[in-house]
């Protein structure tokens, strides 16, 4: 028996990194498991991968219009929505504040707090009339950016504490019918994208030769994090059964990263 049997999740940004890696751990656990992506290539490998457990929903997280067909649309095929993981994000590459041509600076805002901040709320927004109804939970992907400096640029750093602000102040409004909590990762070897407004969007933003020891020699457990290494939290966080009590909660993964000041000598 799994932990998610008989429940439906939403997940944004579900078709690489630790977005699909939650995809498998939750249908592997029971659940079935919409997936809101932009990439399109993403969700025909997900339904190639997984079958009839995942319902592919191609749009963007951006737009509130595509966040609500989402919520209804997963409704509509699987009867309910129980989860909505907040999970699709993109990275600045830590980019310094002052590098940023001021030419760029408005549209690089934009784009960062769009995708990371308004996509978390708009996801939030069209989820909660079907999360009332089935007392279900929220589950988002915050950051150990969302702490302290270091873990991104100036802009990332901003979104990601903009984010652990919306879990508590959601834990608070939407209790008792919806428990709101958030999974921070450290560094994590994952497809996680930079900003086409600075033109790191290409590929990876670990995906620089040696950047797996790069985050590992700056983490008390010297490793780098894997997507799969962060799933289990996900799962603990979203089942009624295991996390009943557990509401406005940031769960770290982050090898111990944040118990020490960052070293910018080694990052």
């Amino acid at each position: 028996m799994g932990w998610l049997d008989g429940r439906v999740a939403l997940i944004t940004g579900g078709g690489s990194g630790i977005g699909r890696a939650v995809v498998q751990r939750y249908i592997e656990e029971g659940a079935r498991v919409a997936v809101l992506e932009k990439v399109a290539d993403r969700l025909d490998q997900l339904k190639n991968d997984f079958g009839e457990s995942v319902y592919p929903i191609q749009g963007d997280v951006t737009r509130l219009e595509d966040n609500q067909r989402a919520a209804d649309d997963t409704a509509r095929a699987f009867g309910k929505l129980d989860i909505f993981v907040g999970n699709a994000g993109v990275v600045d590459g830590f980019v310094s504040f002052v590098d940023i041509p001021n030419e760029r600076l408005n549209d690089a805002f934009d784009e960062q707090f769009a995708v990371n901040v308004k996509g978390a709320f708009f996801g939030a927004k069209a989820t909660i009339p079907h999360l009332m109804e089935s007392e279900g939970c929220m589950v988002f992907t915050a950051s150990g950016a969302g702490f302290q400096s270091a873990g991104g640029g100036a802009l990332y750093t901003a979104t990601k504490h903009a984010v652990v602000g919306l879990i508590r102040q959601l834990a608070v409004e939407l209790a008792p019918q919806i428990r709101v909590n958030g999974v921070a990762p450290g560094g994590t070897m994952t497809d996680l994208r930079g900003l086409e407004t600075l033109g790191q969007h290409q590929e990876s933003s670990f995906a620089s030769p040696g950047a797996a020891d790069r985050i590992a020699a700056n983490s008390p457990l010297q490793m780098a994090i894997d997507p799969w290494d962060l799933s289990a939290t996900y799962l603990l966080l979203a089942s009624k059964e295991n996390a009943r009590a557990i509401t406005g909660t940031i769960i770290g993964v982050d090898t111990g990263t944040l118990l020490r000041p960052w070293n910018r000598s080694r990052a």
